[in-house]
């Protein structure tokens, strides 16, 4: 799976479906075992996997996945916060093999689904990124996240701690709103 940093033009962006979920599955654990940029070590147990991509699908919940040869690559998804008071908000999880990195996929994956958290109503996402993922966080500043706060020893990994930063995307009040009403509006199809 050796990718050109010219040739992104064999990648699509798409909706996760239960296909992807075993190729997905793999490049969690891939990034995982990094231990570097997810709260994970390691992928959960495929079952838990399946359970949580086909959750995201029932709740209509934005999760996108980039694929290369039929392979997942790279994946970004918003999961609405349960609690009915909160629901206008949720917390942004991604991330890329490390052959598709630097190559503009995050770029690509973050706008498109914050594209969608925006027309699923969403009016807040969230997000928590390690102290020392300097490639990450300027992204997220670039999409418009803003720092809210420093979440001190975030994980600890191999003994060491890490601290996270904590960011949030606040979408227009009134833009959602219209947005929500137009759909609402329009013909079924």
């Amino acid at each position: 799976m050796d990718a050109t940093a010219s040739d992104m033009s064999g990648i699509r962006i798409e909706p996760i479906a239960a296909a992807h979920i075993d190729s997905f599955h793999r490049a969690l654990d891939v990034v995982a075992r990094e231990k570097k940029y997810l709260s994970m070590l390691e992928a959960t147990p495929l079952p838990d996997t399946r359970a949580f991509v086909m959750g995201m699908i029932a709740k209509a919940n934005p999760q996108f996945v980039a694929i290369a040869q039929d392979e997942v690559v790279g994946w970004c998804d918003i999961d609405r916060h349960f609690f009915p008071s909160h629901a206008h908000r949720g917390k942004l999880g991604m991330g890329i093999l490390p052959a598709y990195r630097g190559q503009g996929l995050g770029q690509k994956l973050i706008e498109t689904t914050l594209r969608a958290a925006q027309e699923a109503g969403f009016l807040r996402v969230e997000l928590d990124v390690y102290q020392d993922n300097h490639r990450a966080i300027a992204l997220y500043e670039k999409m418009g996240f803003v720092r809210e706060g420093i979440i001190r020893r975030a994980a600890r990994i191999d003994g060491r701690f890490i601290d996270a930063i904590g960011m949030a995307l606040l979408f227009d009040e009134d833009a959602a709103l219209s947005l929500i009403a137009t759909q609402e509006d329009a013909p079924a199809k």
